[in-house]
């Protein structure tokens, strides 16, 4: 399979025919100039798709969480925001409600049973994931890594595949979408956006991780630590964490060991 990108010059001639296209390709294979594209087994492509759904889900239930909020807000009704959501709390919030019209309790209501059937959808898929023959051993390895989690491991998982297609750390960084082009003129150094070219799931959960990693792994909070006495802004340290994710999580899926923390003498 080409590789959509690399194969823009077909794209872009003024003269476009099926013939010409075809000749084109034919003159890359010769001359063994493809580019080639990977492509998931089937089998991971299935199960990459459940996952994506499941994202699918925690999208559905967070807009749910937050047309309730918005409905209690627009009828000036107050409540506790870290306790909302809870099935005993909302249960007697409701209750509360006398000087709110019949049809914002119904709509609230539905609001909260639809949130609660997405949670438990979503839920019920990461579990039958995590514990798939197929990829269990290798999620349990990369969740060895404090601050990764059972998400982040199998998005990593099933959005990477092999490992061993990345070469180096740079490969994978660049696949994730966590590198930007640098330009440089005149002895100055300027870094332009994030790349376009890559993987939107992985790059979502690893600097989503990245935010939450610092907290639990020592050494990712150092690098957070170093990037913000650096002058970088809180975006920039965080993307750094993300980078030094990426590299123990290469690290650990090609070596197949568990992570082991070295402490510094």
């Amino acid at each position: 399979m080409g590789h959509p990108y690399l194969l823009r010059a077909i794209v872009a001639g003024k003269r476009k025919s099926d013939r010409l296209d075809a000749r084109t390709l034919a003159d890359l294979l010769r001359c063994d100039l493809f580019p080639e594209c990977y492509m998931a087994p089937e089998r991971t492509r299935e199960l990459r798709r459940v996952l994506r759904y499941r994202n699918l889900l925690v999208q559905e239930a967070t807009r749910m969480k937050n047309k309730t909020a918005g409905l209690l807000m627009e009828v000036g009704a107050e409540y506790n925001k870290a306790r909302l959501h809870g099935k005993r709390y909302f249960r007697g919030l409701l209750g509360r409600l006398e000087d709110v019209p019949c049809s914002v309790r119904q709509l609230l209501s539905l609001s909260h049973e639809t949130m609660q059937v997405f949670e438990e959808h979503q839920q019920w898929l990461l579990e039958e994931l995590e514990k798939h023959p197929e990829i269990r051993e290798r999620v349990a390895r990369l969740t060895s890594i404090e601050g990764v989690g059972v998400v982040a491991a199998l998005t990593w998982a099933l959005e990477v595949g092999p490992p061993e297609r990345f070469p180096s750390v740079k490969h994978a960084v660049s696949y994730c979408g966590l590198c930007s082009a640098q330009n440089e003129s005149g002895g100055v150094s300027k870094r332009g956006p994030l790349s376009k070219q890559r993987n939107k799931q992985l790059q979502r959960v690893l600097v989503e991780a990245a935010k939450l990693a610092p907290r639990w792994n020592p050494q990712l909070a150092a690098v957070y630590r170093r990037e913000r006495e650096r002058g970088a802004n809180h975006n920039c340290a965080t993307l750094a964490v993300a980078r030094k994710l990426v590299a123990y999580l290469l690290y650990v899926d090609k070596s197949g060991n568990d992570f082991q923390r070295r402490d510094a003498a």
